[in-house]
């Protein structure tokens, strides 16, 4: 999709249109029969006029059904009660969620007659119902949590030992600092004043001495270290790029946060990037703007990734970027007039270890703003979620984007994107997607406008919760995907210690097309995925132990700054399938 205004083939302002002419009340609740959408009810007037539109809309559904594409979709829950605004895997395999709560009431109460009770509250100063979730991903079942503090907004990251640390959020959160450790009956607990600055809209980076930065937020053009480096000196430091990539509608929230190779922070906001020395407080180095020199930070929210860190034995170890989608210059301001801009449909690649660094474009299948981009085991990135128009922000976006788009980053360039199954479920702002343990992407959220809105509305609140599955999941690859039977999981692992992994694959083994890889789960919203990194281990030796079962020996990363200290799922990816994952921790 192009850059253009989509006011010419939008039925919806055809509606709007109708209804003055008509001076009748048309109400603007919409059903969505698969991925046509048909307003209701229309007078007969109007039904004359939008007929071209509407079996537009059913021609293009036709043609994407039979287009159909790779991968399958399955619905988990009709309903966990709550929006799943942000999602954090943990090492448990337990998956937790949380929304806001300042929504009203959510559709999931809280156990035991528990209530918040808040007189700083804007919307309901008692609440007995819930805003977080822990979903059991094995037994496909969720219990609430109490979360005491309002968290919109908020940013986090798991910590060595494997405890959420989540920071910041809106009113009287948006100093909180709460944690939730793994357990059966573990819930959140809260510092109300955790915090040196108000961070809403922040990122949170883990470092390699296993301590967070947590870099800007909404009129935050600075950043603080959790835990903080000393008790008694100030936790907040100025980062003047913060201020100079803010524009008329910010544009620099949430920036895209990286630990490079060498131990700095690769720092996006708006159009252009820094490499940071957060140590020294000094900018080390300024990357060239993007080309067409278009947002890709909140509100115009693209997404970002680390392409998989490889060679990790070699003296320099490269890393790259990549940058997809967002909305145009001025987008965000336009909405507020009716005006839905088409959204971006290119990505933006860089090295960022080389010297003379620059920006590769390339070109999607189609525009796409407020998606994700989950790093799959066997390196290859999937693209998911958002709008074909708008940008993030209340009512901000149109056209949902239902088929997702698989980028394989060592393919050549021209011949790296591809056309998944479409999903029947619109997911717009505030929708969220993480990689589960069995290689399957759990797909959540979805809340485009203020409070828990099920009527009168252009995409209703979304509750329910599915998981797409990549192609490399169907039954006709079990052959040739392994199975891995050492090391148990949960082990832990030193840096730079070679270790024996043993595994099993039923087909003939090609010791060419073998990898394993460990990857590092990421904390998940607004359409960025905090901390997610996936580094290949190279095989350097190999053994036959029986029929069908082998054994490689890989080295784990040489220091933190490679991979920062905690929790990581272990894969083995053969032809390109990975078995299902192990947990280790690397400390």
């Amino acid at each position: 999709m192009g850059q253009g205004e989509d006011f010419a083939y939008n039925p919806h302002h055809y509606l709007k249109h109708c209804d003055a002419i008509s001076h009748l009340p048309l109400p603007i609740t919409v059903l969505y029969n698969q991925h046509t959408l048909l307003p209701k009810p229309i007078t007969m007037s109007c039904s004359i006029l939008l007929l071209p539109f509407l079996l537009l809309h059913v021609f293009l559904a036709t043609t994407l059904e039979a287009a159909g594409g790779n991968g399958e979709w399955n619905l988990l829950q009709k309903s966990i009660g709550i929006v799943a605004m942000h999602m954090q895997l943990l090492h448990n395999d337990r998956v937790v969620m949380f929304d806001r709560t300042d929504f009203g009431l959510s559709n999931l109460k809280l156990p035991n007659g528990e209530c918040r009770k808040d007189p700083t509250e804007l919307v309901v100063k008692t609440d007995c119902t819930a805003h977080s979730i822990e979903y059991n991903v094995a037994g496909n079942t969720f219990r609430a949590l109490f979360v005491q503090t309002n968290v919109w907004c908020s940013s986090g990251a798991a910590t060595a030992d494997g405890t959420l640390v989540q920071t910041g959020g809106f009113n009287d959160g948006d100093r909180a600092v709460r944690t939730f450790k793994p357990c059966p009956t573990c819930d959140w607990e809260e510092t109300k004043l955790g915090l040196s600055g108000r961070r809403w809209y922040a990122t949170n980076q883990l470092l390699p001495d296993g301590k967070q930065i947590i870099i800007g937020g909404r009129r935050q053009f600075n950043y603080e270290f959790y835990p903080k480096n000393d008790a008694a000196s100030n936790n907040l430091h100025n980062l003047p790029f913060l201020s100079q990539t803010n524009d008329a509608a910010e544009n620099n929230l949430y920036p895209f946060v990286f630990l490079n190779v060498d131990g700095n922070l690769f720092i996006f906001a708006n159009n252009r990037a820094i490499l940071f020395d957060y140590r020294n407080d000094r900018v080390v180095r300024t990357y060239p703007t993007i080309p067409g020199g278009d947002p890709r930070s909140y509100p115009s929210s693209g997404s970002a990734v680390l392409l998989p860190l490889r060679n990790l034995q070699s003296k320099n170890v490269a890393a790259e970027v990549l940058i997809c989608g967002g909305a145009p210059k001025g987008s965000y301001q336009k909405t507020f007039t009716g005006v839905f801009m088409g959204a971006l449909d290119t990505c933006a690649r860089i090295k960022i270890t080389d010297p003379n660094p620059e920006w590769a474009m390339e070109t999607m299948p189609s525009g796409r703003v407020m998606g994700d981009m989950v790093t799959l085991p066997n390196g290859n990135v999937l693209i998911i979620n958002g709008a074909g128009s708008g940008s993030a922000g209340w009512e901000s976006g149109r056209n949902p984007v239902l088929s997702p788009v698989l980028y394989k980053p060592n393919n050549a360039a021209g011949s790296r994107f591809e056309l998944q199954k479409p999903s029947g479920i619109p997911r717009m702002y505030h929708s969220t997607a993480v990689l589960l343990r069995d290689g399957r992407v759990l797909v959540a959220g979805s809340n485009p406008h203020i409070g828990y809105n099920f009527t009168t509305v252009l995409f209703p609140t979304e509750l329910r919760l599915e998981t797409f599955s990549p192609s490399y999941l169907e039954p006709g690859f079990n052959n040739v995907r392994p199975t891995i039977l050492f090391p148990a999981s949960q082990s832990k692992l030193k840096y730079g210690q070679k270790i024996k992994v043993r595994f099993q694959v039923a087909a003939t083994l090609d010791k060419n097309a073998l990898l394993v890889t460990i990857l590092a789960p990421p904390f998940t919203t607004h359409s960025f995925s905090m901390n997610q990194r996936l580094l290949v281990l190279e095989p350097n030796v190999f053994h036959v132990i029986g029929k069908s079962t082998y054994e490689t020996e890989v080295t784990t990363p040489g220091s933190s700054t490679l991979a920062p200290p905690g929790f990581y799922l272990v894969f083995v990816v053969h032809q390109d399938i990975p078995s299902q994952g192990i947990w280790i921790q690397i400390m």
